[in-house]
């Protein structure tokens, strides 16, 4: 191992973290150099390989990490990241950022403060065709609208991880879960947008299985986000329309046969670009709380929709 690699820890390896293990193979300069998990029997095997814990604050208090990788439920986030920034310890948290808005306000204060990396994983920001898409955007062409689409059937991707089908653990349903990454794969594309209109369906259980959101940039190009948690199969592209007319896609899953496994490159691009942002120094707090705070006024405007109802068949 040379001096420059970057020593990596996971907390958290639920059904995510194996896409993460699998990029530390293609990146030699990042070291997979220890794993937290509450769950002995997903820590078991890595034993002998790296070291393993079973509480985060002992991985921290061993020493030996740069950077740590969160990956655990939702609701743990703020809490976890907290403490590792605290530790002076970068680190790259699976998004989102956390549940509540407040929360991401106070780790992007609290890492700027310590000047530490916060680094939120939008997976989809490496994707190969929406790359594609972008590069084919000429240069100087405005831009007339955007949709992306995100849809699949929960029960199918949560796996083991039961936590995504509490709402209080996942910080609400297919808003707050999926949304993240489809709002950064729209900034990726337009830059900063605000919310104009949303619609959001709710099972019977109260959780958020479909939204239609509407946004739209400064300069006028105008935004549609599609979110289905009960969708029987999979979609997820990207539609931009330009000025002249010109309409240009992309399909996330396109090439990448099988169940997840455009999540292979994606989640090494992921690792390559937390390594390049910390090596440089940069700071990339802001992607992860501009997520959140488009999630967060989606969830204010349905209960001010709501509050507005109510008061009206009174």
């Amino acid at each position: 191992m040379s001096s420059d690699t970057l020593r990596v820890g996971i907390v958290g390896l639920g059904v995510i973290s194996r896409f993460y293990v699998k990029a530390f193979d293609e990146l030699p300069q990042v070291e997979l150099a220890a794993v937290c998990d509450l769950r002995a029997d997903a820590l078991a095997p890595f034993e002998g390989k790296v070291p393993t814990f079973r509480d985060y604050q002992d991985m921290i208090a061993a020493g030996g990490l740069d950077a740590v990788v969160v990956n655990v439920p939702n609701d743990v986030h703020a809490r976890v990241c907290g403490d590792l920034i605290a530790a002076g310890l970068a680190v790259c948290v699976e998004k989102p950022l956390a549940t509540r808005v407040e929360d991401g306000r106070e780790l992007v204060r609290a890492a700027r403060e310590k000047g530490v990396l916060l680094f939120t994983s939008f997976h989809r920001r490496y994707n190969d065709n929406v790359l594609d898409l972008i590069a084919r955007v000429p240069a100087g062409a405005e831009l007339a609208h955007v949709t992306v689409r995100y849809l699949e059937m929960i029960e199918e991707h949560a796996g083991d991880d039961h936590w995504y089908l509490d709402p209080e653990r996942c910080g609400g349903g297919c808003v707050a879960d999926n949304g993240p990454n489809a709002f950064d794969t729209v900034r990726q594309i337009v830059g900063d947008v605000t919310v104009t209109d949303s619609k959001v369906v709710r099972d019977a259980h109260g959780t958020d299985r479909q939204a239609d959101v509407e946004l739209r940039t400064a300069t006028g190009t105008t935004v549609r986000v599609l979110l289905d948690w009960a969708y029987p199969g999979e979609t997820k592209d990207v539609e931009v329309t330009l000025t002249d007319g010109t309409v240009l896609t992309a399909d996330m899953l396109g090439g990448h046969e099988g169940f997840k496994t455009s999540l292979w490159h994606e989640y090494v691009g992921v690792l390559r670009d937390f390594a390049t942002a910390l090596a440089a120094g940069e700071d990339r707090s802001e992607g992860g709380l501009a997520a959140l705070e488009l999630v967060a006024d989606v969830y204010r405007r349905e209960a001010a929709t709501h509050a507005d109802a109510t008061e009206g068949t009174r």
